[in-house]
Parts: structure tokens; sequence; C-alpha cells
């Protein structure tokens, strides 16, 4: 998929999810590429890689992953959250957000980039270009139209 298809099949989903949540879609966007290829990892629509813990409920599909234990990387079969469309993994994404205090200050802002930014400090990500890379993307793709 290229970038320009994504966006025009993610980009509604997160319109229709801030509307709502007050996450900017140009966040959410930006976030969803990164974490899935510009959609090309996201089986079962999970655009952002959530694993099925014991909380989850719904359905599953099983992948496998690279991660590292034990002090290496190594191949594992895992258990990720599957969804019947888009807007399903962004709701679950955004429910995560909004229900975790440590984010709260990112819900003043209505630019993705400062939301970016406000949730990198709160310790959102481990990567700390984190932040940086949202806003590229957000900026080379126009993204901050979505959030009009």
């Amino acid at each position: 998929m290229t970038p320009t298809d994504f966006i025009s099949a993610v980009g509604p989903a997160a319109r229709t999810s801030m509307q709502s949540t007050k996450i900017p879609a140009s966040f959410t966007v930006a976030e969803a590429a990164i974490e899935s290829g510009w959609g090309v990892h996201a089986p079962g629509f999970n655009l952002f890689g959530v694993k099925a813990d014991p909380s989850w409920h719904g359905p599953v599909t099983v992948q496998r992953t690279r991660e590292f234990l034990n002090g290496s990387w190594t191949f594992v079969e895992a258990r990720f959250r599957a969804y019947s469309d888009w807007l399903g993994s962004i709701a679950d994404h955004a429910a995560f957000l909004t229900s975790n205090q440590r984010y709260r200050p990112a819900f003043a802002y209505t630019s993705g980039a400062t939301f970016a930014q406000a949730v990198a400090a709160a310790g959102y990500a481990t990567d700390p270009q984190y932040a940086s890379k949202i806003i590229t993307i957000i900026k080379a793709h126009n993204l901050s139209q979505l959030d009009a």
C-alpha cells in the first residue's frame, strides 16, 4: 500500500475517532504508518501491533514476530489483537491513550505534532526520536489537514 492509499484508507477512521477522543487524526495516521509500515504489517487490521494479553476477549491472529528475550533476538509466535476494520484498531489505541492518566496533558493540544511531543514526554515510546518521526510524517504528507 502506498502512503497515499494508506492515508485514504485510515484517515477517515482517524477523523471519526478524533471527534470523540480529541486525539488529532494526523497523530493517529502518522503513528499507524510507523507502527504498521504504511499498512503492510497490519494483520487483522491491527495498526499498532497490540498483543492479545489475557484481558483481551476479542478475535486474535497468531503472527511470527521478533522479540528480544534472554539477551538475544529470537522469533516467536505471538497472539495479536484482531479487528474487523481500521476503526476498531484506532478505537482500541485511543482507549489506551484516553484511559491512561500520564497522557492526560497531551489532550490540551489539537495539533498532531504537539500531541506527539506531549505523549513522548510522558514516556509513551522508548525511541528517543519518536516525536520527531511522527512530526516528520505529519509534515511530509500534509496530515495536519486531517485535524481541521
